[in-house]
């Protein structure tokens, strides 16, 4: 699951003021071109965050057709977001020399061909592999898109387009897991996986069908030492590095709950894989929680509104761990809408701190927060496999007071 909500919006680099053609503006509301590329960059949320989640709800389905311990079945979540995690801030520098658009389209076409090969995949091996190479190819949709959308559309109607993106992200993720687990109801994991996959790619085929040309891209000159250098000092920063921790935390321990609530659900209330799906509605809570965020954080403060939400993320895993479902639905509803009030203010936290290197600093904090999905939620499958539902749930509050300090250690160093 991705989170939905972003980082702020990369720089997009301004020609010199001698420059004999100067860019045209950018695309307003009521134009053509600005509504095609609303919808385009809809679709490519749609896309993207659908084929990265695709396998989460089918988890206990490759446990008991596959033979496969909850860790391993993990790994096919874990092993796209994973390399997602490290790919997303080369190409993300790599969009500012060769062009966002292009690199957009190449992605997640790339991602959803590879996604349809997957049902033929003979083994959990194989089809982790290729859930691996997934995630490398779509990493230039979430990389490039809001700096895409920042460079095309005119400051004034931005928030608008970049909304409807963020809204494709959110109901992206939540169809990769609806989709395949209603297919369940009547087939396999294969044919739900096929199905969800040509979702995908009619979505796909709407985004490189509408998405207009890019007007206002100027190539950068790449010189990787000052990227470098530019990301040590941001390391250095302890408010930039307390965030991009709790990027990596939050995100992680997300991720493991609902990679492992299907498992409790089946054992412990004896739900069927199409109703278990439908339990990733609770993911709506998140949607709330990213609209609310920024009137927490305007009347509040971003310190006071991180650690609210950090608090109800807490204050939700006991009703998480108890063994009546009335008590744990609402407790992962609560703990869903603290993660992404924590999740929101953080990473738009991150873009105030380093305005002359949004591009970095966000970059930086996505690369964590997907690390974070990935190795976390791979060990949460062992600490599930060795120690059932309530150590899985002790496991993730301890992150969960890590994350809490950290969120306590950067409010404290704004301050200072």
């Amino acid at each position: 699951m991705t989170a939905t909500t972003s980082p702020a919006t990369l720089t997009v680099p301004t020609p010199h003021s001698s420059s004999p053609d100067p860019l045209p503006e950018g695309l307003s509301q009521g134009e053509p071109g600005y509504r095609r590329a609303s919808l385009a960059l809809l679709a490519a949320g749609l896309a993207s965050f659908n084929a990265l989640y695709c396998t989460q709800a089918l988890m206990p389905t490759l446990t008991s057709q596959l033979g496969a311990t909850p860790a391993q079945a993990s790994l096919t979540v874990s092993a796209a977001t994973g390399i997602l995690a490290i790919t997303i801030l080369p190409v993300s520098v790599l969009s500012e020399r060769f062009g966002r658009g292009r690199l957009m389209t190449i992605s997640a076409m790339a991602a959803v061909i590879v996604g349809l090969l997957l049902p033929l995949a003979p083994s959990l091996g194989w089809l982790v592999a290729g859930r691996g190479l997934q995630g490398l190819l779509v990493a230039g949709v979430p990389a490039t898109a809001m700096a895409w959308l920042s460079q095309e559309i005119h400051p004034r109607h931005l928030p608008r387009a970049m909304g409807l993106y963020v809204a494709g992200n959110t109901v992206g993720g939540l169809l990769g897991r609806l989709i395949p687990s209603g297919v369940l109801q009547f087939s396999g994991w294969r044919p739900a996986l096929g199905i969800d996959m040509a979702f995908a790619l009619v979505c796909t085929v709407a985004m490189v069908t509408l998405m207009p040309a890019e007007r206002r891209f100027v190539p950068k000159q790449l010189r990787p030492g000052n990227e470098l250098r530019t990301m040590g000092r941001q390391w250095a920063d302890r408010r930039l590095a307390g965030l991009f921790g709790i990027g990596f935390i939050f995100m992680g321990v997300f991720v493991s709950l609902y990679d492992f609530l299907g498992y409790r659900l089946t054992a412990r209330f004896g739900m069927p894989p199409s109703l278990i799906g439908l339990v990733f509605l609770l993911y709506l809570f998140g949607t709330l929680a990213s609209a609310r965020a920024g009137h927490l954080t305007a009347t509040r403060g971003r310190g006071p509104a991180m650690l609210i939400g950090a608090a109800m993320a807490i204050v939700g895993m006991p009703l998480v761990a108890s063994g009546l479902l009335w008590l744990t639905l609402p407790g992962v509803a609560l703990f869903t809408y603290g993660f992404f009030t924590v999740h929101s203010v953080a990473s738009g936290w991150v873009g105030a701190l380093a305005p002359r290197a949004r591009g970095e600093a966000s970059g930086t904090y996505l690369a964590c927060y997907y690390l974070g999905s990935s190795i976390l939620g791979y060990l949460s499958g062992h600490v599930m496999h060795a120690f059932g539902w309530t150590g899985l749930v002790m496991w993730l509050v301890g992150l969960i007071l890590i994350g809490c300090a950290l969120s306590a250690m950067v409010v404290r160093s704004a301050r200072s």
